[in-house]
């Protein structure tokens, strides 16, 4: 039980390679533990093996066999988030709270709950109560930068990052700040926060974490369109913690992103060997990466259908490891799919749900491409239609366009990315004036 409790401890601190070690290891000793112990030692099937369901049976049974035991309602909680059933999650949590109202670790949880759930208020409320009860956390903080950054509250944000300061903590303040700067388009901001966030993360003992957050520069800057920035950093994640599961997934995703075939399916054969029965990896992952080695290949079709498996409400799944709930990557890339298949509408509903879906992404990088790749969404629309149907889509691509530049502002003015949308905005003007000004080229259109 020793060994369970500190591969709890490092669950929480997102150190899931860690925690995996130690999961492991009390698993092997499970015949030594109490028949209830042996239950709570499901904790294998969530931190190691992966196996959702399986873990949410086994919780379920020690709390229909101890129904006294917070741990296991809280427990069945992280299961759900993770398999993206969040009224589920909010439930259990709160049978938790009631059973234990002094433990901690229900108030944290059910903040992220409500917030994936758009709840905001009630995030507040939660992270109220626990505060009044004289407990203080990293996850409220993290929450309460959340909360912040989506009310656009620079003096919160500012308020939040003085907590951070200074403390062993100070990496996921670091990293979240890089992931604001990212979002407005300040590369060069988010690449030195990114850079300390590795520094202090090392410091504090945490490898693994540090690597994660390389790893998510690495997607970043894949993303924005410097691929070789991007290969360079999801190198250095992997050197830092090469045997982390959550590190080798972001990595294989960028390396996908910038264009590294060759290393991003060596890794996704990889991670597929280690993780067969991992719910999250073959459900999310696995797909994520495929699908976008398929789009590198132009084949849409088949990053279509291998994103079909990355279905609600499993495509919402909490990511144990990230400073935010989830940047929805196949939810992303299922829409860039849908952009190279020609299917406009289709697109433009799968980037929706990352708006939808604020309290999840937070300040994550898809957010901010969202906008744009909404705009060329509906311009794809706009081109395919006829008429009336045609300047309705012409129009939301306008404005879509006019809302990320808005966000860009202030951006790097030498990102790649911004580049295309400044030039995809700048025709597209060009085209709607063109048609207002001819009469006939309209009635051809019918």
């Amino acid at each position: 039980m020793g060994y369970w409790a500190a591969g709890d401890d490092y669950f929480s601190l997102g150190e899931v390679g860690r925690a995996s070690e130690y999961f492991t290891r009390a698993f092997q000793l499970r015949e030594h533990a109490s028949e209830r112990e042996k239950l709570a030692i499901a904790a294998y099937y969530l931190g190691v093996t992966g196996e959702l369901d399986k873990a949410a049976q086994m919780y379920q049974e020690l709390f229909e066999s101890y129904p006294r035991d917070f741990a296991a309602c809280n427990s069945l909680g992280i299961v759900y988030s993770q398999q993206g059933q969040y009224e589920k999650a909010a439930e259990a949590t709160r049978q938790a709270m009631l059973l234990a109202p002094d433990q901690l670790a229900p108030y944290d949880n059910l903040a992220n709950y409500t917030l994936a759930l758009q709840r905001f208020d009630e995030t507040r409320q939660t992270i109220h109560e626990a505060q009044a009860r004289k407990m203080d956390s990293l996850a409220q903080h993290d929450a309460l930068y959340a909360l912040a950054f989506l009310g656009a509250d620079s003096a919160a944000i500012a308020e939040q990052q003085k907590w951070f300061a200074g403390r062993p903590e100070e990496n996921v303040g670091l990293a979240l700040a890089s992931d604001t700067e990212a979002y407005a388009g300040h590369v060069s901001k988010a690449r030195e926060l990114t850079r300390r966030a590795v520094d202090s993360s090392i410091r504090a003992d945490s490898k693994e974490t540090a690597a994660v957050w390389q790893a998510n520069a690495a997607l970043q800057q894949a993303a924005f369109g410097n691929p070789a920035e991007a290969r360079q950093s999801a190198a250095e994640a992997l050197k830092l913690a090469p045997a982390s599961q959550g590190v080798e997934s972001e990595a294989a995703l960028a390396f996908a992103m910038a264009g590294d075939t060759a290393r991003a399916e060596s890794l996704a054969q990889d991670l597929n060997k280690r993780f067969p029965l991992d719910t999250q990896m073959q459900s999310l992952w696995l797909p994520a990466i495929q699908a976008q080695l398929a789009l590198n290949k132009k084949n849409p079709a088949a990053a279509v259908n291998d994103l079909q498996v990355a279905a609600s409400p499993l495509q919402l799944g909490q990511i144990q490891f990230v400073a935010n709930i989830s940047c929805l990557y196949p939810t992303y890339v299922r829409g860039e799919a849908y952009l190279a298949a020609a299917q406009g509408g289709a697109a433009a509903a799968e980037f929706q749900k990352i708006f939808d879906h604020s309290g999840i992404v937070w300040n994550c990088w898809t957010g901010a491409l969202a906008h744009l790749e909404v705009a060329r969404a509906n311009a794809l629309q706009a081109k395919t239609s006829l008429g009336a149907y045609a300047d309705a889509a012409r129009v939301r691509a306008l404005a879509a366009y006019k809302d990320f530049l808005t966000l860009w502002n202030d951006a790097d003015r030498d990102i790649p990315i911004l580049k295309e949308a400044q030039t995809e905005y700048a025709n597209l003007q060009k085209r709607r004036q063109a048609v207002s000004v001819s009469p006939n080229l309209r009635l051809s259109a019918w």
